[in-house]
């Protein structure tokens, strides 16, 4: 009875499946639970198994997708096609989320890229038609055709100061001149007091002469020296009044004349409008036109009233600097030329004029140049 079931067993037709593989029931089994584990487990391409235990050593340590490539070969089944592929077909499968945000809230993105194009454009655009509006008012006055509204008083302010700082300009361009000669020339009286001081003691038979040149050009030297200190004070203080604080005051000129010319134009296309006809749509542009108008008047009259004031604070501010700065010109050039060390000292003191120490850098008097 034995004997007959050996050999009915070993008759038996073996499965064969496509790929050549022996199949059973319990290979069958064991595979659904490994795709359901699969599932419901971590992601085996990101997990290891650990040859001998907890801890062991690094080569003991062999990636699961290796095994999974492997098993696949072993079958003849592509890595593309294997069991991982298969049950992310399954239903109930649900793919990981992509890691990528670049594109996680594209309508607020888009909203925000299209108000800065907006906001541009209306800038662009508010530019362009003030730039139409003013050249236009510009070539009117320059050939005759276009009012223009003129303050006589201020003009004629402005016309002055322009003037004045170009004739400060030319006192400050002289004055710098007169700085670099006459340093030349003390440079050139100490080298010749030092040959003199040389040569005195090298030439017995002319010995008192030769000093007595060499004490004489050294003070000379000494009194050059303290005269370039207050020169240099001089133009120091003219440089700042015409290249600071009359620059300034032109600057503010210049932001009211271009706001004239605004406000003019302003005021001629709210005159062409208003002689237009009156329909609705003309309203509507005649009321805006009358904004702009109002606008560019407050801005106007605002910038006069700061020019105003800004020239009368330099007129004061000019005449404060230049009666002090007038006076220590004309008191140490005449203490030098007459030989007065003393009185061209005092002068330096009483403007306050400090010199610098015996030893300094030379040129000691160009640096601010």
């Amino acid at each position: 009875m034995t004997d007959s079931i050996l050999s009915k067993a070993a008759t038996m037709e073996i499965p064969i499946n496509s790929n050549g593989d022996t199949r059973t029931a319990e290979d069958d089994s064991l595979e659904q639970d490994l795709q359901q584990v699969m599932v419901s487990g971590p992601n085996l391409n990101e997990t290891s198994i650990v040859s001998g235990g907890y801890g062991g050593a690094a080569e003991g340590i062999i990636p699961t997708s290796s095994i999974k490539d492997i098993r696949s070969k072993s079958r003849g089944i592509t890595p593309s096609h294997s069991a991982a592929s298969r049950i992310a077909n399954q239903p109930g499968h649900y793919p990981a989320p992509s890691m990528h945000h670049s594109n996680s809230n594209p309508m607020m993105s888009e909203e925000a890229t299209r108000g800065v194009a907006v906001e541009k454009f209306d800038s662009v655009k508010k530019w362009s038609i003030n730039t139409y509006k003013c050249t236009k008012q510009m070539f009117s006055e320059r050939f005759g055709r276009g009012t223009k509204t003129v303050d006589l008083e201020l003009d004629a302010q402005i016309d002055v100061l322009r003037e004045t700082k170009l004739k400060y300009e030319r006192i400050l361009r002289l004055a710098r001149e007169l700085t670099n000669h006459f340093y030349n020339m003390v440079q050139t009286q100490q080298a010749l007091g030092d040959t003199f001081a040389d040569l005195s003691q090298k030439s017995p038979e002319l010995q008192d002469e030769f000093g007595y040149n060499a004490e004489t050009q050294r003070l000379l030297c000494k009194n050059g020296e303290t005269l370039l200190g207050a020169i240099n004070f001089f133009v120091s203080s003219i440089n700042t009044l015409v290249n600071k604080t009359m620059e300034d005051t032109l600057m503010t000129i210049k932001m009211y004349e271009n706001a004239r010319l605004e406000f003019d134009a302003y005021r001629a296309d709210l005159e062409e409008l208003s002689t237009g006809p009156r329909d609705a749509a003309a309203m509507v542009r005649i009321e805006m036109a009358q904004q702009q108008y109002q606008i560019h008047k407050d801005k106007y009259e605002r910038l006069r009233s700061d020019v105003t004031i800004k020239i009368k604070f330099l007129d004061e501010n000019k005449v404060k600097v230049m009666h002090k700065q007038l006076l220590l010109f004309h008191n140490a050039i005449s203490a030098y030329f007459a030989g007065n060390q003393q009185q061209l000292e005092q002068t330096l003191r009483q403007f306050n004029v400090k010199l610098k120490p015996p030893g300094s850098d030379k040129p000691s008097w160009l640096e601010e140049q």
